[in-house]
């Protein structure tokens, strides 16, 4: 197979038109630019070639991590373990995508995402956890919850969909209620996506003009702006009445989405002891400026 700078030579050999001539110097002394740092470096400056190499960077790496993945859950399906993956955030936070990357080559018959809809009648009258405990993982599987049973921490008292008192039962339960869970073998991790205010302004925004991505605005989306502040409160209540020691809220930094995705994931592989873990190809310790344990301390995007 010819190489293009010999396929340039020959084409320049049966070209009488000086400037054609001309040209094709420009691009074989193009090429030969490609072949230094300094020549590629000075095309990287370029606003598009920079973003295509980025996200090339983000796809070579994203791969990796996915191939430690199913790595991990052979594990869990092997030795019949049990993990439960909760995806919480604001609107727009990137949860979605973010579950999306983590599932892409996963052997579907060995894990679930859960995404569930407003309870219905008969389920507003059950015990608050009941519908979310028929899709705990059962042995040998792992469970994304696209949102969870902290709908009632953030969702339910910032729009009035529950009273202060059932509020109030739910922050005192969930505690305790995890704790079971963990102490009956359960592998539970609990990711916040954080995002700034802007961000999430502009990615309503970019949804408003993809006619693809239109579903994704509810008119809870619409308020989120307006009621920012109240959900910053309730948003700080939660991780002060539900961040422990045994079950601990890891806040994700979701501006950049392919980062957020890339750190999560590699926070998940670094929890877990599964088999063939020494062998990755690719860093397994994420990045403490994007993925960190909640602290109070801790000032926070959103």
């Amino acid at each position: 197979m010819k190489t293009i700078m010999q396929s340039l030579e020959e084409l320049k050999k049966n070209i009488e038109n000086p400037e054609l001539k001309t040209k094709i110097n420009l691009v074989e002394d193009a090429f030969r630019k490609l072949r230094t740092k300094s020549g590629l470096s000075g095309l990287v400056k370029k606003k598009k070639l920079r973003k295509i190499l980025k996200t090339v960077e983000y796809e070579e790496e994203l791969i990796k991590l996915q191939i430690e993945l199913i790595k991990l859950q052979n594990w869990v399906f092997e030795n019949k373990k049990r993990v439960m993956i909760i995806f919480e955030g604001r609107d727009a936070a990137g949860k979605g995508g973010a579950i999306k990357r983590f599932a892409e080559h996963l052997n579907p018959r060995k894990y679930r995402v859960v995404a569930l809809p407003k309870p219905t009648e008969v389920e507003s009258g059950q015990f608050y956890f009941q519908r979310y405990f028929r899709h705990l993982p059962d042995p040998g599987e792992i469970a994304f919850f696209d949102r969870s049973w902290y709908n009632r921490a953030i969702v339910e008292p910032v729009f009035g969909f529950c009273t202060k008192e059932q509020y109030e039962k739910f922050i005192r339960e969930v505690p305790e209620m995890e704790n079971a869970l963990i102490d009956d073998g359960i592998i539970l991790i609990k990711f916040w996506f954080s995002i700034s205010k802007e961000t999430q302004k502009r990615r309503f925004e970019e949804r408003m003009r993809n006619p693809l991505k239109q579903w994704k605005l509810s008119p809870v989306d619409k308020k989120a702006q307006e009621l920012w502040d109240q959900i910053t409160y309730y948003k700080e209540e939660m991780f002060s009445k539900t961040h422990t020691s045994y079950s601990p809220w890891i806040i994700v930094n979701s501006n950049d989405k392919k980062t957020a995705r890339l750190e999560s994931i590699r926070y998940v592989l670094s929890q877990i002891p599964y088999e063939g873990k020494e062998k990755a190809k690719v860093s397994l310790h994420p990045d403490p400026d994007i993925v960190q344990r909640y602290h109070r301390k801790n000032i926070q995007l959103d």
